[in-house]
């Protein structure tokens, strides 16, 4: 039996071992010696962050609760709980992550979603940049990769999927820079990381001379790396919106069971890091200094009505999770518990600090309180309103993502323009529909409010003209979710508590006690807190400096 540390075993006085959901898919580990992170002399420290996509602070209550004796609630009771932690808003994966990563919120990282328009930059293939029309799209997304259907994006790796531990670990090269949007005064390609304002932690370690890593969902995730480019030395990003090989059921987010496979396979790179090895094992490199990855599997069993003969979400009532929800939690447990087994045999416990939250919760987790509403109706509507009173024009909206929030870039940013887009929304009803297909009609679009123009600034924090930001942001009534299908029961992105109340775990090293912290805090205090751990200045991060923003009190 491979025994957990015996700081975290204490706490509960228990030992753990990889649950076989996630022995299927992770191969054993042999022996290495723990190698310091560090390129001189000097105490090796490491600060392995988890996020948990999807996971509400009330669902890990809920686990803990029912398994005291899980590695979820060991890491509760090794350290700091935050139980009233807040994501930035919109509460979506990129800005969910680089708030973690930069302690900044989306007005000072410049990063609204990962799909998102930019009034300034220039359309994708744009060659002759001298009298271009600014306005286009920043997709994000896995839309970019050189091969989305691929789990390697492209790379043209052999023995898929299980060979993807191969990939790259610089998967801009996996980016298409021909669909990338153009900066008008180089004329080249932006890339994600050139777009984000801010730098990251991953830039400050390795300025320090520190080893660094991540895992995530996405070739794009290379937005990580920072300004620089250059922040994370080993990314590893298969991507989870390609072709789930061996499932017949569309992506790897389409069949919860093909999650967890997925999940597994950065799960692994995160074990041979942990033995210091790059993500493949091929290279010995040392142990990160920062290091860890997103588990995707929550998310999906929140999302998915049923997949595997299992109902998703939750229970009516919205408290308790349902029956995939349930093994889906079992699941990341036994993952942190094959992390912690393998931190303690490593002889790391002394040294690594895990730090457990969320980019993202969901919503609304009351299956009964759902209405899917398609905006395509909502958009046609406002732009026919439009062209009536404005013959000739374009269509008002030139770029919209909705989730569980409404958000609108106009070809018109104009007072009146805006002005005219917030009042359609607020009085045109609606017709959605309940879970079991009931129509519903909502009043003002399904919204509770719209910020638009110098609002939806203010709204967001930063300066009228900005070109990056939403013109028209609408708050939904809780439980709207705008999708045109029955393929979700909930969604992120918005502003609703359920969005946003994510759980903050710092557990392990560097953490005197047990402790729970009922204060609201921030997840962008995540960012300040790994440097602090680590030794490290957190004012060296940008956005830490413009929003003063402090790391969690862990005494």
């Amino acid at each position: 039996m491979s025994r957990i540390s015996p700081r975290w075993a204490a706490a509960v006085g228990m030992t753990g071992l990889l649950a076989a959901a996630v022995a299927g898919g992770v191969a054993a580990a042999g022996p290495a010696a723990a190698t310091d992170s560090r390129s001189g002399n000097g105490p090796e420290r490491h600060v392995l962050l988890l996020s948990v996509d999807g996971l509400h602070q009330s669902d890990l209550a809920w686990y803990a609760a029912q398994h005291p004796g899980s590695a979820l609630a060991q890491l509760i009771h090794g350290g700091t709980e935050f139980t009233r932690a807040v994501t930035p808003v919109p509460s979506d994966s990129f800005p969910g992550l680089l708030a973690q990563v930069t302690g900044g919120n989306p007005a000072t990282t410049g990063v609204y979603y990962d799909d998102t328009y930019n009034h300034q930059l220039l359309p994708a293939g744009t060659t002759s940049c001298a009298g271009a029309k600014p306005g286009t799209e920043v997709n994000y997304t896995e839309g970019l990769d050189r091969d989305p259907t691929s789990i390697d994006a492209g790379a043209h790796l052999s023995g898929l999927p299980g060979g993807i531990l191969a990939l790259t670990a610089t998967p801009q090269t996996l980016i298409n820079p021909a669909l990338l949007p153009v900066d008008p005064t180089t004329c080249k390609p932006v890339y994600p990381h050139s777009y984000l304002k801010v730098n990251t932690v991953f830039e400050v370690a390795r300025a320090a001379g520190l080893r660094t890593a991540w895992s995530d969902k996405h070739p794009v995730y290379e937005i990580v790396n920072g300004p620089s480019g250059t922040g994370v030395q080993d990314l590893f990003t298969p991507e989870i919106n390609s072709v789930a090989l061996g499932f017949g059921s569309g992506d790897w987010t389409k069949d919860n069971a093909a999650t967890q496979q997925y999940d597994s396979y950065k799960l692994q790179a995160v074990l041979n890091e942990i033995d210091g090895y790059d993500h493949s094992r091929t290279t010995k490199v040392g142990i990160p200094a920062i290091f860890g990855m997103n588990f995707q599997t929550v998310s999906t069993a929140q999302k998915l009505p049923t997949s595997d003969n299992l109902t998703g979400g939750y229970l009516p009532g919205g408290v308790t999770p349902g029956p995939l929800l349930t093994r889906a939690l079992d699941y990341v447990d036994a993952s942190i518990t094959a992390i912690m087994d393998e931190i303690h045999r490593r002889g790391l416990t002394g040294s690594t600090t895990i730090i457990l939250s969320a980019k993202h919760g969901q919503s609304p987790t009351d299956p009964a309180a759902l209405t899917r509403v398609d905006d395509g109706p909502v958009i046609d509507g406002l732009n026919t309103a439009w062209t009536a009173g404005h013959p000739g024009a374009a269509p008002l909206v030139a770029f919209a993502v909705d989730d569980d929030v409404l958000q609108f870039w106009l070809s018109d940013t104009s007072p009146a323009a805006t002005a005219f887009a917030r009042t359609f929304l607020l009085t045109h009803p609606v017709t959605g529909k309940a879970i079991d297909g009931t129509p519903r009609t909502l009043a003002a679009s399904g919204l509770t409010a719209v910020y638009a123009g110098d609002g939806a600034a203010g709204f967001f924090g930063t300066a009228p003209g900005d070109p990056r930001h939403p013109d028209v942001v609408g708050v939904v009534t809780h439980g709207v979710v705008f999708t045109g299908g029955t393929g979700k029961i909930a969604e992120h992105g918005g502003l609703d508590p359920q969005d946003r109340d994510v759980p903050l775990v710092v557990s392990g090293a560097g953490v005197e006690h047990r402790e729970v912290n009922g204060h609201q805090v921030e997840t962008t205090q995540i960012a300040p807190t790994i440097l602090a751990l680590l030794g490290l200045d957190p004012n060296a991060l940008k956005a830490v400096r413009i929003e003063h923003t402090r790391a969690l009190p862990l005494t």
